[in-house]
């Protein structure tokens, strides 16, 4: 009883910390639909056509995405990773064999990085080990299968990371909202719901 109160106290905590992060109220409203957006690139879901995923953390969330414009596929391990857009890998990295919930598991995530045109790239975490389909300096379309969902870095359950960013003039990251293309239409995804890929 006293460790799964310690528990329950622990993830209030976590829970109680959020972003200061100035681009969070403006994803959170994008997200939302009090912002509206009709120009940006529209996503195509990183898994299988007719598939369905439910999205288990989004854009700084109180857990491990505080500081990240992130979003988290829960993904059995296996599960095959599609290219939300097309481009060139830049990164596969595939050696990594453990994970788990501490910080000491981080350097492990397997990843594939895809650097798109328009000079964003996409990076896609927590491949299984020698999960990659792809190698760098590959061309790959939307939709094309990239690797294996896996549960390696820091991670607690197995699923699929994905992340955009684009660097400034002065070479700093700046992280971009992505809208994605689902059976219920082209918008900015939510926590704890299930997308489709028409």
């Amino acid at each position: 009883m006293k460790l799964i109160i310690t528990s329950f106290v622990i993830i209030c905590l976590l829970s109680c910390a959020v972003s200061h992060n100035p681009l969070r109220s403006t994803f959170r409203s994008l997200q939302r639909g009090k912002l509206k957006d009709d120009t940006s690139y529209v996503y195509t879901l990183p898994y299988e056509k007719g598939k369905r995923y439910r999205m288990v953390q989004g854009y700084f969330s109180r857990f491990t995405h505080k500081e990240r414009a992130a979003l988290d596929f829960k993904m059995k391990r296996g599960t095959i990773v599609c290219a939300a857009r097309e481009g060139v890998v830049v990164r596969v990295k595939e050696d990594g064999d453990r994970g788990g919930l501490r910080k000491k598991y981080r350097p492990y995530g397997n990843n594939i990085v895809i650097q798109h045109a328009d000079g964003t790239r996409a990076g896609y975490w927590h491949f299984r080990f020698n999960g990659a389909m792809v190698q760098a300096g590959d061309t790959v379309k939307a939709g094309q299968p990239i690797g294996y969902s896996g549960k390696t870095g820091y991670t607690a359950l197995p699923h699929l990371h994905f992340l955009v960013w684009r660097f400034d003039m002065a070479g700093h990251w700046q992280q971009v909202p992505t809208r994605f293309h689902s059976t219920a239409g082209d918008h900015y995804l939510r926590a704890f719901r299930r997308y489709k890929r028409p």
